[in-house]
């Protein structure tokens, strides 16, 4: 007789919106798995004191206000930075880590990969509990995992159901993905209206619809799924030359 896995779900405020994890299969009350759940949400909560472009005391604002060098940053601001360089290079400048601040200046503002990034760093705190498959989502950006001792296919496997919502009318799913791995990011103007930068125009993308893409990890998903709603033609070339790994679905 199969056994149902046991479920369970965290969920806290960061980086400005509700995180949720969630995991399934056998073990989810132990305390290594609290310590580990705990240990993602302390990752979040780190990239958010680095990024955050609302807390003052953040480093990505101290940097911007010129109060600290790059070299008295963390390691991960770096990163991000050649993170940033290297996007805007696969997507054919589609995609940036420069966008415009309250006064219409451009600033380095590394929001667009920072969530999935964080995500993708959090979920190593998770991947390493047996029996156990889990779901991270962030503003509905999902990273899916698992131990390496579940199948990935067939009995014993732990699939989870992602819906994609329809961009025109957010009461409706258009679609719904099965996933025992990997990362979904949705790009679009349905939540938030005209918030994403075109570097090339100089303004904001304010046409209807929405961009989805999957892959391997959710911080190139979601650079991405930006950049394939921003761009061109070109962007959408430099998807199937760069990303062969990655799906895109437009709505």
């Amino acid at each position: 007789m199969t056994v149902a896995p046991e479920r369970k779900a965290w969920v806290e405020q960061v980086m400005g919106m509700p995180i949720s994890i969630h995991l399934r299969g056998q073990g989810v009350e132990g305390e290594a798995t609290a310590r580990a759940v705990a240990d993602a949400f302390a990752t979040l909560r780190e990239m958010d004191s680095i990024f955050s472009t609302y807390k003052e005391d953040s480093q990505l604002l101290r940097l911007r206000r010129e109060e600290v060098a790059i070299e008295d940053c963390s390691p991960l601001v770096r990163e991000a930075l050649a993170i940033g360089e290297e996007a805007e290079r696969v997507t054919r400048g589609a995609f940036t880590t420069l966008l415009p601040t309250a006064t219409g200046d451009l600033a380095f503002d590394p929001t667009g990969l920072v969530k999935g990034w964080a995500v993708d760093l959090a979920a190593r705190r998770l991947t390493g509990l047996p029996g156990l498959s889990y779901c991270i989502n962030a503003g509905g950006d999902l990273l899916v995992g698992a131990h390496a001792d579940l199948p990935r296919t067939g009995p014993g496997s732990i699939s989870w159901r992602v819906g994609i919502e329809d961009p025109r009318d957010r009461t409706r799913i258009a679609s719904t993905l099965e996933l025992t791995e990997g990362a979904v990011a949705t790009s679009g103007t349905a939540a938030r209206g005209a918030h994403l930068y075109d570097p090339r125009t100089r303004e904001m993308v304010s046409r209807s619809g929405s961009v989805t893409v999957t892959g391997p990890e959710l911080v190139w998903a979601d650079i991405w799924a930006t950049a394939l709603f921003v761009g061109d033609a070109d962007t959408r070339d430099a998807f199937s030359r760069y990303a062969p790994d990655y799906l895109s679905t437009e709505l």
